[in-house]
């Protein structure tokens, strides 16, 4: 009773399917062109980020250097406000030595398995 029609556009492409398929292959190509631009245009910004440093630029950021000493850094945690902690030594578990698992039960441990 009732037919259904294919679209018009159905018989042209029957007939001719590379009026259908070059464009697209061509839209396909020239996509690929395009971002490969876009791609080199990213890198190039990435890379005039990044340059080398001349020996002048370098000497100023040794000039400049502040000296660090570690036991000022230490006492100088220690003395901030509000922070009442001291280390604590947690107790090991038995059959642990105290420093740590002895290499001949790693070794059978890895033998186990």
């Amino acid at each position: 009773m009732f037919r259904s029609r294919p679209p018009s556009t159905y018989g042209a492409f029957r007939k001719h399917p590379t009026w259908f398929g070059i464009p697209f292959v061509l839209l396909i190509v020239a996509a690929s062109f395009g971002l490969e631009k876009l791609t080199q245009t990213r890198y190039d910004l990435q890379a005039s980020k990044v340059h080398e440093m001349t020996e002048e630029d370098q000497l100023k950021l040794k000039k400049n250097r502040k000296k660090i000493d570690l036991r000022e850094e230490y006492f100088k945690l220690q003395a901030q406000p509000g922070e009442d902690w001291e280390p604590i030594r947690i107790p090991r578990p038995k059959g642990v030595p105290e420093w740590g698992v002895p290499p001949e039960a790693v070794l059978e441990d890895a033998n186990k398995k």
